[in-house]
């Protein structure tokens, strides 16, 4: 799995593929609740919270954007590229608010599952890479490599023994 420049391995693909449900969790609750984002640009007084929620999401996007850019994988930058557009679209919809940006809310969840999906089949690229394959396709086991070594020996003995002249 060289090919991949952030998920490496299987423990980070794990790690992200948590942070998308998580995420995808805190979207989905924000769609079931129907809070109406104000916006930061109605003529109506901002919240502090509101300040904050879209602080986070600017941050947020720009960590994944630069991900996103550092990724070499076609499913990692799928996979970023995905996130992103999430994050990007929970910004335009706090910022703007529900009545110009309401198609945000259910963007960000459909992205989410999507980054969801593609999380796991990363996962599982890295499950399927990370298993040694024994002869005949079986998983090789640590404490099979000893034997197999064992049985190398034993026949390179036999082998010396029959040329040896009598």
């Amino acid at each position: 799995m060289g090919e991949f420049a952030i998920l490496t391995n299987r423990k980070r693909a794990i790690v992200a593929l948590v942070h998308s449900l998580v995420f995808l969790l805190i979207a989905f609750r924000q769609m079931i609740a129907a809070t109406p984002a104000a916006g930061i640009w109605s003529a109506s007084t901002v919240s502090t919270e509101t300040w904050i929620l879209c602080a986070i999401f600017v941050v947020v996007s720009a960590i994944l954007f630069l991900l996103f850019a550092i990724s070499r994988a076609r499913l990692e930058k799928l996979y970023f590229g995905l996130c992103t557009v999430s994050a990007t679209s929970g910004l335009l919809r706090t910022a703007a608010g529900d009545q110009t940006f309401h198609a945000g809310l259910y963007i960000r969840v459909v992205m989410l599952t999507s980054a969801m999906l593609v999380g796991w089949i990363i996962v599982r690229l890295h499950s399927n890479s990370a298993a040694p394959r024994a002869v005949g396709g079986a998983p090789a086991s640590a404490e099979s490599a000893p034997i197999t070594n064992a049985r190398l020996q034993m026949s390179n003995c036999q082998l010396q023994q029959e040329n040896q002249p009598l």
